[in-house]
């Protein structure tokens, strides 16, 4: 009987030593044959109830996107169009900003290969992905496809082909889905001709091209020999503008591809030419120049109006095309960089959606020319929108370059630079729209109009909104816009307190984390300045997309008590196990105890928690002695202020007996 006991306290004890490895994923895979050379990758994930595994498209800055990385695919096999994925959810995440994009309860991936080398038998992926809950793990799975028995399989232990990690993620890029669930991509599609149409009805209100509506619907009523036939005329001319906007959007989709500037939409490059592009568009409608097509154009396209009939009518919307160019060209340049860089048919839809907008208003009065005496006049107005224009230009141009710095990681336009810039911008946009600034173009104004007046008390409470920001506010509103909040001079706020109490400086090998708390990103060192300092360790595995990190650190670790404890009383290691940067060549190992390759700084961290710990989820605290032995039980995420600090405490009153 007591060795009975004995035997289930030691089984109840490897249980419970064993039961913080999570896997709450469980995934299987397949192969299926389609053609001589070509062939279906399928893997089907079935996810733990309240998990969920952020998708391949989830917005960047937030949870970290899944990635198949097809190990040995250079001249053995090319991948046939995108990975598709299952139905996803997309939620806001309110700790980074963000929409993110995840899968619950179940997740499919599947691939479409193409054979190049029929003497290659078998296709080796990478999978990696985050899964999250109250904490979130970093996970990689490897398969291995064989095209000749067409079997499938995890493997555990594997050596990996020499590929270097640059050319894995590009190859990621180039290979993986980039496609996002056909709802999703539904959505945005209507999101960029919702943006568009308000786009074609802004550009309808500028000098070029709202006197054209009452001189272009008198033409048509006049010289046609009865009201339908003008109605006709005029329906005929609105469709002939929908058709040229729309050549243009599948122009631009037939020339770079339907997802090439996609692509380009984090090169550093494109966003730099789009940034002096939009600077450009928007001196124009300030004042400073007007872009305009050559005159022998206009010229020769008149003439051809000049035959009459279905064809003089299509020579007539082109002609208003090229003439309002200088007004229209700054809006559809802008429309066909923003709706091209999502990709797909999205140039078509947006350039649909404006002329739609366009043309309506030419139809609609020619049907019913009553209204035109229901217009306003031209004058100084028209122009006003042409300015108001020009600002909103000029703020998105920001968004360009905040792009390309964000993707060299130069810090030259952080989160209060860009601020400051969208400031002074929109703080000159409501100066103007008071009468305060007066541009080039402008009509001597006595007064403002009651709209102009809203419309420029309203850009001054955008302009106080975005002041808060500068210390810290989230600014929820333009989400997605500013640099995020990490890429920061002050990444926890102004007044988010200074070095801990008696230190006047940095520690070799340290930095100012949350809340300006001295923090290692390495082991040893932090390790070796602990025992300097005769201080315990806190060890905090972490990740850089860990939502509950995150909330730890602003919830928990912001409190009085906590943060005192924090500073003064242990040594803080945070381990980033999400960390890509490659170890070495010569500290790169494969794991004794999961059997993995461990090439990256995260993955050594992420090894590090598995092998000493029996742990693999993240947020995930350990308070050791000098001696790295643990002074209480670790824990994991802790929201309780009051637990997490007794706990704190009891860890550093051991560490003093």
């Amino acid at each position: 009987m007591k060795k009975a006991a004995l035997l289930f306290l030691f089984l109840f004890s490897f249980i419970a030593g064993s039961a913080q490895i999570l896997e709450p994923v469980k995934w299987t895979s397949k192969i299926e044959k389609k053609s001589d050379t070509e062939y279906l990758l399928t893997l089907k994930g079935t996810i733990e109830e309240h998990w969920h595994v952020y998708s391949q498209f989830t917005a960047d800055g937030g949870g970290l996107p899944l990635e198949l990385i097809f190990e040995n695919s250079d001249n053995n096999y090319e991948l046939v169009g995108k990975a598709e994925e299952s139905e996803t959810k997309t939620a806001f995440s309110d700790i980074f900003g963000v929409d993110e994009t995840f899968f619950e309860e179940t997740v499919e991936l599947q691939q479409t290969i193409k054979v190049t080398n029929t003497n290659n038998n078998n296709v080796q992926l990478h999978l990696f992905y985050q899964v999250c809950k109250e904490q979130c793990l970093q996970e990689d799975k490897f398969f291995v496809f064989n095209l000749k028995d067409l079997t499938s399989k995890e493997v555990q232990s594997f050596d990996e082909p020499e590929v270097k990690a640059d050319n894995n993620k590009e190859n990621a890029k180039e290979g993986t889905a980039t496609d996002a669930p056909k709802k999703d991509e539904e959505k945005g599609l209507f999101k960029i001709f919702i943006i568009a149409f308000f786009s074609g009805f802004a550009a309808l209100l500028t000098p070029c091209v709202f006197p054209m509506i009452p001189m272009t619907v008198s033409f048509f009523t006049k010289q046609s020999k009865t009201k339908a036939a003008g109605i006709k005329n005029a329906f005929i001319y609105g469709i002939s503008i929908i058709v040229i906007y729309v050549l243009l959007g599948t122009l631009v989709t037939a020339i770079f591809g339907a997802d090439a500037l996609n692509a380009l939409s984090t090169n550093v490059i494109f966003n730099l030419v789009f940034f002096v592009l939009l600077v450009v568009f928007a001196s124009s409608f300030l004042g400073a120049f007007e872009i305009m097509l050559p005159n022998s154009w206009a010229n020769k396209v008149d003439r051809q109006a000049d035959r009459g009939g279905i064809i003089g009518i299509l020579f007539m919307a082109l002609a208003l095309a090229i003439v309002s160019f200088s007004c229209t060209g700054p809006i559809v340049g802008t429309l066909l960089v923003e709706a091209a860089s999502k990709g797909g048919i999205a140039p078509i839809v947006g350039m649909f959606g404006f002329s739609l907008a366009l043309a309506l208003p030419f139809m609609l009065f020619a049907m019913f020319p009553g209204w035109l005496n229901t217009l306003p006049k031209s004058g100084g107005w028209l122009n006003t929108v042409k300015v108001f224009l020009g600002f909103l230009e000029l703020a998105l141009a920001f968004k360009f370059l905040s792009n390309a710095d964000l993707v060299l990681q130069s810090h030259i336009l952080e989160r209060e630079t860009f601020l400051a810039i969208w400031i002074a911008i929109f703080g000159a946009m409501a100066l103007y729209l008071f009468g305060k600034i007066t541009l080039p173009h402008d009509s001597p104004l006595s007064s403002i109009s009651v709209g102009r007046l809203f419309l420029g008390l309203l850009t001054l409470a955008f302009t106080v909104y975005l002041v808060p920001g500068l210390w810290g506010a989230p600014l929820k509103l333009i989400s997605g816009f500013p640099p995020p909040m990490h890429y920061s001079e002050s990444p926890q706020g102004f007044g988010g307190g200074g070095i801990a109490s008696g230190d006047t400086k940095l520690p070799e090998g340290a930095k100012l984390g949350a809340h300006n708390i001295i923090t290692f990103e390495d082991y040893d060192t932090g390790l070796a300045y602990a025992k300097e300092v005769n201080k315990p360790v806190l060890i905090d595995f972490t990740g850089y997309a860990c939502v509950n990190c995150r909330k730890m650190e602003e919830h928990v670790w912001s409190d009085e008590r906590v943060l005192s404890v924090l500073k003064d009383e242990v040594v803080l290691i945070s381990l980033y196990v999400d960390y890509k940067k490659e170890l070495p060549e010569n500290e790169q190992y494969i794991s004794k105890t999961t059997g993995k390759k461990i090439k990256t700084i995260g993955n050594k961290w992420s090894d590090f928690e598995i092998t000493k710990y029996k742990a693999n989820a993240q947020p995930y605290y350990v308070l050791i002695d000098h001696a790295e032995e643990n002074l209480n039980d670790p824990v994991g995420y802790t929201p309780d202020v009051e637990e997490y600090l007794k706990w704190l405490q009891e860890g550093t009153a051991n560490f003093k007996k």
